[in-house]
């Protein structure tokens, strides 16, 4: 029983000893440092306060252009990182790695293996405000960056197409660096080209405000006579803007022009009249033939209409004396048949009463001689009569 005692002691103590090795120590919380061009920052965790970063306007990310972060973590942990209008990249530019404005994504996870620290790169293309938030186990921290304009790479003119002669028209120019983003501050110059318009002023400064950032605000009086204004615009200094063309970057426009047709109102007010004119004296002469094809029309339709009676009437008179010479042919031809069938009937009579009268002539010669010979006879043959016929 002692022994079994000894045993199981023995195993409480082996396990109670496992159990206080496999206990971990408190993890480490996250630190991180931050710096750009070797020089630390250490406001930009507040939105207020944001690191200010040049924009990589050279198409190389570098240290002047990249803030630097070194998180400090457990050995074997994962750093995350996650950016809003920035992009993370793991190095710097070197001439056999480089490191462009295309270079780089919104996120990325760095393995410090056996490690504690983890380095990255956020650089921007942006003036708006951006994030960086980094996560390790269960810490997050958030720290802000945004980007200042780099130098004029792009004028752009905003101008109306036309203008009355004589009048004042505004002309908007927009600053704008490679990337896009409008530059403030700077002094524009306008140059007319050949006396076409007058500026109020020559030289304005892009705004700084909500409504005018970046754009500088010209007035133009166009001239009293002529067809067109012409206008460039530069910067009024040459180290405001980019001098070069950088390989894999928007191409610079630094000499934009406004052309401003000038148009002549009372000239075209007299055209508009004239052919308002024309027009109507158009649409009378358009409006009489159709008049005089109306009246021709219904002229022709009487014309037609009369034609056409007298057709049927010349056709009814056509009819008419068919009928007449039809009607008195037949007549003729049945009274002629009439007096022929007459004529016949008559000459028939006479012919049946020429034929009666002379058989009955012939018939009393034969009766007379007959008696007569009877007579002879009887006188000679009184005994052997014959009757004489009546």
């Amino acid at each position: 029983m002692n022994s079994f005692k000894k045993i199981a002691l023995a195993m409480v103590a082996a396990m109670t000893l496992g159990t206080i090795v496999a206990t971990p120590a408190s993890a480490a919380v996250m630190t991180v440092a931050v710096s750009l061009d070797t020089v630390a920052n250490t406001t930009n965790s507040a939105i207020a306060t944001p690191a200010s970063l040049p924009v990589p306007a050279d198409n190389t990310v570098d240290a002047a252009d990249a803030l630097k972060f070194i998180a400090t973590v457990d050995v074997g942990t994962n750093v995350s990182v996650v950016a809003t209008n920035a992009t993370i990249v793991s190095a710097l530019h070197t001439t056999a790695a480089p490191v462009g404005a295309t270079s780089g994504s919104s996120s990325l996870t760095i393995a410090t293996g056996t490690g504690t620290t983890a380095t990255f790169y956020v650089y921007t293309k942006t003036t708006a405000i951006g994030t960086v938030v980094i996560t390790n186990g269960g810490t997050q921290l958030t720290y802000y960056v945004q980007g200042t304009a780099g130098k004029i790479n792009t004028l752009t003119v905003s101008a109306p197409a036309t203008g009355a002669a004589g009048t004042k028209q505004d002309i908007s120019v927009t600053a704008t660096d490679t990337f896009g983003n409008k530059v403030s501050g700077k002094s524009i110059t306008a140059t007319v080209f050949a006396s076409t318009a007058v500026m109020d002023t020559a030289t304005v400064t892009t705004g700084a405000t909500l409504s005018d950032f970046g754009v500088a605000k010209f007035t133009a009086t166009l001239p009293a006579t002529g067809t067109r204004s012409l206008i460039t615009f530069s910067p009024t200094t040459a180290g405001d803007a980019t001098t070069v063309d950088v390989v894999g970057l928007p191409a610079r426009a630094l000499a934009p022009f406004a052309e401003i047709a000038v148009r002549d109102l009372v000239s075209e007010l007299a055209a508009q009249t004239a052919a308002k004119d024309a027009a109507l004296a158009a649409k009378a002469i358009s409006d009489a033939a159709v008049v005089k094809a109306a009246s021709d029309a219904v002229a022709a339709k009487a014309a037609s209409d009369a034609a056409l009676a007298a057709e049927k009437a010349a056709s009814a008179k056509a009819l008419a004396d068919a009928k007449t010479a039809s009607d008195a042919a037949l007549a003729k031809a049945l009274a002629d048949a009439k007096t022929a069938s007459d004529a016949v009937v008559l000459a028939k009579d006479a012919t049946i009463a020429k034929l009666t009268a002379d058989n009955a002539a012939a018939l009393a010669s034969l009766k007379k001689s007959f008696n007569a010979l009877a007579t002879k006879w009887n006188a000679k043959n009184p005994k052997a009569k014959v009757t004489l016929v009546k």
